[in-house]
């Protein structure tokens, strides 16, 4: 797959949403969702303050079409993200979150919903060719993501010796990179490729990586993870979290999720997540088994 066409420059299929989702409404009808805000293509505002993004539009599908809810998003920063839903401050978290052991001691996940890279991005024409260029280098992530555990781990790889700016949000860290204040940008592979599409002198770095490595179907770009994500529950939440499961589950096996994903993404939805909610043979019902591949369980850790 090209690396420049990995993304769609998709104003989303979520336009009518208000600022700040469905409803203002607080109720038990209504769903508060912590998202960190933006995140392009996964949550982000339009020119006129609308919502939208991958993640509000499964939310769309999920609480609104399946489960009879509203909803409204809440924007948190994404280093405080857990201890906000654990505070209750609202009731869950969609925020491209990866599920990994560290995050799942504090909260409860669902199913995953999303397949993702940790990826480098680069200026086009820089000195950087490959992972061992960055030695002795700074690069940008953003505070509290596992971009930003990705760069510490190869920081221990460099023996120290590379420098971490850690940026409140994404946008602060491709800022960096634009006034070369880093030499790349450490974060999930469909932001990063977000701003190859907008920046032309923004690139992915190439190569094979853990992508390549593990037999799945590698981009031609450098992987440093393979992930997951899914949505954060608090720990006393189970029964709303299997709901939620269910209603994601069936948001999958109707179709309606690849509808989705390709408002905001080329090609092919990951075949894990298709693979493990599919209508039965003969009938448009839900039947929440898996027809094939892996099938994964609401506390998965990193694929």
């Amino acid at each position: 797959m090209d690396r420049r066409s990995f993304v769609k420059g998709s104003a989303g299929i979520v336009g009518g949403l208000a600022l700040g989702g469905v409803s203002g409404a607080q109720d038990q009808q209504t769903v508060r969702i912590g998202s960190d805000i933006p995140y392009k293509p996964f949550e982000y505002r339009t020119q006129d303050g609308t919502l939208t993004g991958f993640d509000p539009a499964i939310a769309e599908a999920i609480f609104v079409e399946e489960m009879g809810m509203q909803y409204e998003f809440v924007d948190t920063g994404f280093d405080t993200i857990i201890p906000s839903l654990n505070n209750g401050n609202f009731r869950i978290i969609m925020s491209a979150m990866t599920i990994n052991e560290q995050r799942d001691q504090k909260v409860d996940f669902s199913d995953p919903y999303f397949v993702a890279y940790q990826t480098v991005a680069i200026l086009k024409g820089s000195d950087i060719q490959s992972l061992e260029d960055l030695k002795g280098k700074t690069v940008a992530v953003q505070k509290g993501t596992t971009g930003e555990a990705a760069a510490e781990e190869l920081k221990k790889q460099f023996n120290g010796n590379l420098t971490i700016d850690s940026y409140d949000q994404i946008p602060g860290a491709f800022q960096a990179l634009l006034r070369n204040q880093a030499v790349a940008v450490i974060n999930d592979n469909a932001v990063n490729a977000q701003y190859t599409q907008e920046q032309e002198n923004i690139v992915l770095l190439k190569g094979e990586g853990v992508a390549a490595e593990r037999g799945k179907n590698a981009p031609d770009y450098l992987t440093l993870t393979v992930e997951e994500y899914g949505i954060a529950f608090r720990q006393d939440d189970d029964q709303f979290r299997k709901r939620v499961n269910e209603a994601l589950n069936a948001v999958i096996g109707s179709g309606r999720y690849e509808e989705i994903y390709r408002e905001f993404f080329p090609g092919n939805p990951p075949a894990s997540i298709l693979a493990r909610a599919r209508p039965a043979p003969g009938t448009t019902a839900m039947n929440g088994t898996a027809t094939g591949g892996e099938t994964t369980t609401g506390n998965a850790t990193d694929s």
